[in-house]
């Protein structure tokens, strides 16, 4: 019986990756560690599971603890086994990412969290974070850009009334590429996901543009039917930038 107890010697975490979109910009929940091990470091809302609690609930607690949010939707993404990953013993942890309104939630940083704080995500994948959340982040970014050209889960980023230059720029940004406005249009409006709200912008120092709304009540009903949601992308930023530098020379 003694020879088994190394293998009930693991322990478990959780990981969460809270994904936001703000003035055209995705971004990621960060908290500043302020604890041992990576005391200082920017990390990922995470922590070891109780021994009496499944993922999910240990999930959602540990969001709570570090950040002050609740009621979040959480996705488990993948699992991260790594034997070297936490300097304290074996950790494996189970990743879980969210997408939210970022004005939706205040963040309010608690237990060994000394800050909560959200960064680009761009600029959060140049950071050196804590453990191995480097590579958990950019596993989850990956998952994220998949299922936003397969499953309409960008609207949940959105305010509940968009135009259609915000859901584009929203696009671009997870996907990290440009769109013809015109295909893009033409190819969202093809879908007959949208509802036309008849109603404008206000506030804005520009001409104000059309309001729309996602339906998700018709999107449910053809996904039923057999309908297959799908986002190209047109040309990378990459390629565009090399043909302006090209015309440029």
């Amino acid at each position: 019986m003694n020879e088994q107890n190394p293998f009930f010697k693991t322990a478990f975490s959780v990981d969460n990756i809270i994904f936001g979109f703000d003035e055209g910009d995705l971004k990621v929940l960060l908290i500043e560690r302020g604890a041992a091990p990576f005391k200082g470091l920017w990390a990922l809302p995470g922590d070891l599971v109780y021994p009496n609690e499944d993922l999910e609930t240990a999930a959602n607690r540990i969001l709570e603890e570090l950040t002050g949010l609740r009621n979040v939707y959480l996705e488990q993404v993948h699992t991260f086994g790594a034997v070297d990953r936490h300097p304290l013993g074996r950790v494996i942890t189970v990743s879980y990412f969210s997408l939210v309104k970022i004005s939706d939630f205040a963040v309010m940083p608690s237990s060994f969290a000394k800050m909560a704080k959200w960064h680009s995500v761009t600029k959060a994948q140049e950071f050196k974070l804590a453990f191995d959340h480097d590579i958990i982040l950019d596993t989850c970014f990956n998952a994220l850009k998949h299922r936003v050209r397969t499953r309409p889960v960008g609207f949940e980023l959105l305010p509940p009334k968009f135009t259609f230059t915000e859901l584009q720029h929203l696009y671009e940004a997870i996907l990290e590429i440009e769109f013809d406005k015109r295909n893009f249009r033409k190819k969202i409006l093809s879908m007959n996901l949208l509802k036309d709200l008849n109603e404008v912008q206000e506030g804005v120092p520009h001409r104000p543009a059309k309001l729309y709304k996602f339906d998700k009540n018709k999107y449910s009903k053809f996904e039923a039917e057999g309908f297959s949601f799908e986002v190209k992308e047109a040309k990378k930023k990459e390629q565009r930038r090399m043909l302006q530098a090209l015309a440029n020379s």
